[in-house]
């Protein structure tokens, strides 16, 4: 995915009629002005001294349907993409290349199910991170969402549901144990939600847990106090799988969620087929990013040390 000079002019992927519609309709999308769009926005990528930016035409694209084409709120999204990303070392290090045995192990022990969707449905994409699946010994925290990482940004990239009718985490707490719960750092938990929320352009329509144990309930709720405000609202604990055939209708789910769409081996193999072709995208990755010595100070969004509290940026304002 090499990226693309300033006037090259953008290619974009058409949308199914249904999913058009919704992005004119909720997006304030305009088909006729995509390219212009893309163009000025990466013109201004071009000259900012201080950001390193991926300008291929989806990339933009993305952020752009994720900001409702607001040039401003796209330039700053992308400018906290690529800050945050430096500020959240746990998750965002060369340990995110295809090749990495860990990556590999846990994409195929199903811990994260991305659940396939006809393309012409108009669904948030569902995604089920089967969160307690995992040995504690092996693996940590930090490491189901450096995965976890990888898999939304191929998403927001290849899915075009994730930035126009948004995407919906499903977190699978079945066989969850104290050693899970001691796991979740939530300064992590935190770091990286105001990242998902701040700073991705795919519409997050929600988080359910699903399967919590009684005994722990209390103990879920109060995690929510690590999550901005605005994703507060979208988390819930349900106790029954109907929730997610709400989303995904049976016949897309695999067979042991009740569905008749294969079995999880087969999206894991999916998963990890899929993964394959993002080998360039990954080890090209550290080539981007931003170089605070060129930053213009006036003109840009500041992430605080700890990215904060009740605010994750102080704010100022672009040209």
């Amino acid at each position: 995915m090499n990226p693309a000079t300033v006037d090259t002019p953008p290619v974009i992927r058409p949308l199914p009629a249904a999913l058009q519609e919704l992005a004119i309709c909720e997006l304030n999308e305009k088909p006729d002005q995509i390219v212009e769009y893309i163009l000025t926005l990466r013109k201004w990528i071009h000259n900012q001294r201080h950001l390193k930016a991926r300008t291929n035409d989806q990339f933009l694209l993305a952020f752009l349907r994720g900001s409702k084409y607001s040039l401003e709120r796209a330039k700053q999204k992308l400018d906290r993409y690529y800050t945050l990303k430096a500020a959240i070392p746990e998750v965002f290090n060369a340990e995110r290349i295809v090749d990495n045995p860990q990556v590999l192990e846990i994409i195929r022990e199903g811990i994260i199910l991305q659940i396939p969707l006809p393309e012409n449905d108009t669904r948030p994409c569902v995604t089920i991170i089967r969160a307690a699946s995992y040995d504690t010994n092996k693996y940590k925290f930090a490491d189901i969402i450096r995965v976890g990482s990888m898999f939304g940004e191929m998403m927001m990239i290849d899915d075009d549901r994730s930035t126009v009718s948004g995407f919906l985490e499903i977190m699978d707490m079945a066989g969850v144990t104290g050693s899970h719960l001691f796991q979740l750092q939530p300064d992590l938990l935190r770091k990286f939600s105001v990242f998902a929320d701040e700073a991705m352009p795919m519409r997050q329509k929600g988080t359910c847990f699903i399967n919590v144990p009684s005994p722990f309930e209390k103990g879920f709720n109060t995690l929510k106090g690590f999550f901005p405000e605005k994703m507060k609202s979208r988390i819930s604990v349900c106790s029954t799988h109907e929730i997610i055939y709400e989303h995904a209708p049976r016949e897309y789910l695999p067979v042991e969620y009740g569905g008749t769409n294969g079995t999880m081996r087969d999206i894991v193999d999916r998963m990890e087929a899929k993964l394959m072709k993002y080998r360039e995208y990954f080890e090209d990755e550290h080539n981007y990013g931003t170089d605070e010595q060129y930053r213009y100070v006036e003109t840009a969004y500041i992430v605080d040390s700890d990215f904060g509290t009740d605010g994750s940026f102080r704010k100022l304002e672009f040209d």
